[in-house]
């Protein structure tokens, strides 16, 4: 299990330049937990502080208001992680994380991940920058969510999820269309209509598990 959960840590940008020996030291302080499927891994406002990698499976990132009505932050695959907020703050949890589908994560204790931390004081910044990165990446799409349509939303949410291979955008794991409207804050009948436009004009194509952008997406619909 410590080999696997360090070689998700060396995943993880804020640790690129920290050596094997101290993340074989860092992997030795985490708990393997296994979820099933659409299964709370925490609420928001729980009173939780640890830090999550996720090794296998799929996780959604989320917020909702007093309705009740759910927005998607973000959905993460491995090798990601989540709750990283908490190693610094004595705050309840800012958004819920729940599995798409069981899901396996090592788990790290806020002091645990504090006191070796001590030892490994350039991870300090390199941590402060990947949170500046997450506070700016959540700003965006609070704007994108105050000032742009649905459809708008839907292409920016599909190009930022997508990478490219070979000249084509792709995305792998792509989202349902409910997770696709819930990150969009939109119904699913809306994003379902925009998705089978795009489909049908040649734009994407949709494979299993994976989509395609194969033409530039019209700017506005």
């Amino acid at each position: 299990m410590q080999k696997e959960v360090f070689l998700g840590l060396k995943a993880i940008p804020f640790l690129y330049d920290v050596s094997d020996q101290a993340l074989y030291e860092l992997a030795s302080l985490a708990k393997k937990n296994t979820f099933p499927k659409h299964a709370f891994i925490f609420n928001e406002g729980d009173e939780t502080n640890s830090l999550f990698i996720l090794l296998s499976g799929k996780v959604r990132v989320f917020t909702c208001d007093e309705q009740g009505k759910e927005v998607t932050l973000l959905v993460q695959t491995p090798v990601s992680y989540f709750g990283e907020l908490a190693l610094l703050s004595q705050e309840p949890r800012s958004a819920s994380v729940s599995t798409i589908e069981n899901s396996c994560c090592a788990i790290i204790a806020q002091t645990d991940f504090k006191n070796w931390l001590i030892k490994q004081p350039n991870v300090a910044f390199g941590l402060i920058q990947d949170l500046a990165g997450t506070v700016r990446r959540l700003t965006d799409k609070v704007k994108q969510l105050a000032l742009s349509n649905v459809y708008e939303r839907t292409i920016q949410t599909l190009l930022e999820m997508s990478v490219e291979e070979d000249t084509v955008s792709v995305i792998h794991h792509r989202p349902t269309q409910q997770e696709l409207a819930n990150m969009v804050g939109a119904s699913r009948e809306m994003v379902n209509k925009i998705m089978k436009e795009l489909t049908k004009g040649g734009y994407i194509v949709i494979q299993d598990d994976t989509l395609r952008i194969e033409r530039r997406l019209p700017a506005s619909w």
